[in-house]
């Protein structure tokens, strides 16, 4: 076996005694939860006449407390599109009542969409500003507050490497990118979400900007969100990138599945580069150039969502994504029209 693959077996096989060993010393309240989401899935693409059946992911998350102030988490997930990620790696502090520290590897507190864990997700895919655009996992340090002004609101903010998930051991840098998110809740259900990131991915920094709202309540979900990024420099022109959609919930009585979901999204990605330089051959490339990764589109996906327990813990998601690329643009080889039929398991 290889480490990677022996530290995969020793983080699994090693849960369970660790809770034996907290029950054994009488601390059931700081016993560590286990928790894991399965998604697997067909997509047929009928331009092609193609299918694929795919794992698109395994998590197993591991998390709890060894104190009333002092929390942990750690996840890895065993196929993130056929690859094995460490996500989150962290220690939360909670010194006082709404006020926490949190420093490790984490998804960076920006957007609405892109925070969403995959049990979390409406759709079998995610939006464009939740993958291409804003989707940013770090390792750093965040500071939030939690506090009442007649309406709950919830600030986070945090400083970060830029360094990814992988490129840590021998990563300096003189340039600390940085993230903030503020929420608002407000009566009835509506949420506000405001947020702001600046990374540097190359040579050059980028900063994006995001807005977003939504209304939950009475069985609907009805949300929208904006993404502004630009490119310090005039590198690479200013991407733009929504993503809106409704879902409507509709309980069901004596019937093996607890509700159906039909839900109806719309989302639109400007011209799109990572901000790094590539060479000819696709590598990245310090003497290269940037170059455009995802061309404009739009995309109309239609759909319904089964619910077999709760929400969110065993869902099937029957959906239809409809493609519109600009002209001259460059279609990926999954990134087409395609009909997608996802089981997911959330334990």
């Amino acid at each position: 076996m290889t480490k990677k693959q022996w530290l995969v077996a020793l983080f699994i096989v090693g849960l369970p005694t660790i809770a034996i060993a907290q029950s054994d010393d009488n601390k059931a309240k700081y016993m560590p939860e286990v928790h894991g989401t399965i998604r697997g899935k067909y997509e047929y693409q009928p331009d092609d006449k193609e299918g694929r059946f795919q794992v698109r992911n395994a998590r197993f998350s591991l998390s709890g407390k060894v104190s009333s102030a002092v929390e942990y988490k750690a996840e890895i997930d065993l196929s993130d599109e056929g690859q094995i990620k460490m996500l989150d790696a962290y220690t939360r502090l909670k010194p006082t009542d709404g006020l926490n520290f949190t420093i490790g590897q984490m998804r960076v507190p920006f957007t609405i969409d892109a925070h969403r864990s995959p049990h979390q997700q409406y759709f079998a895919n995610r939006s464009f500003i939740a993958k291409q655009v804003g989707n940013v996992r770090d390792v750093g340090a965040t500071l939030g507050y939690n506090f009442n002004i007649g309406i709950p609101v919830v600030l986070e903010a945090g400083l970060f490497n830029g360094s990814g998930l992988t490129n840590q051991k021998d990563y300096w840098t003189n340039s600390v990118n940085y993230s903030a998110k503020a929420q608002f809740f407000f009566p009835r259900g509506f949420n506000l979400t405001l947020s702001t990131q600046k990374i540097r991915p190359d040579h050059i920094s980028v900063n994006m900007y995001d807005a977003g709202v939504y209304y939950h309540g009475n069985g609907w979900h009805l949300e929208t969100e904006y993404l502004f990024k630009h490119y310090h420099k005039n590198a690479f022109k200013n991407v733009h990138a929504v993503d809106a959609f409704a879902c409507y919930d509709i309980a069901l009585r004596k019937c093996f599945f607890s509700k159906i979901s039909p839900l109806v999204r719309y989302d639109y990605m400007s011209d799109h580069s990572d901000g790094k330089r590539y060479n000819s051959d696709g590598k990245v490339d310090a003497s290269g150039v940037m170059r455009i990764n995802d061309y404009q589109r739009s995309r109309l996906t239609g759909g319904l969502t089964f619910s077999i327990a709760k929400p969110f813990i065993a869902d099937i998601r029957l959906n239809y994504e409809k493609y519109f690329y600009r002209d001259g643009a460059v279609a990926k080889p999954s990134e087409k029209d395609k009909l997608v039929i996802e089981f997911m398991t959330r334990f």
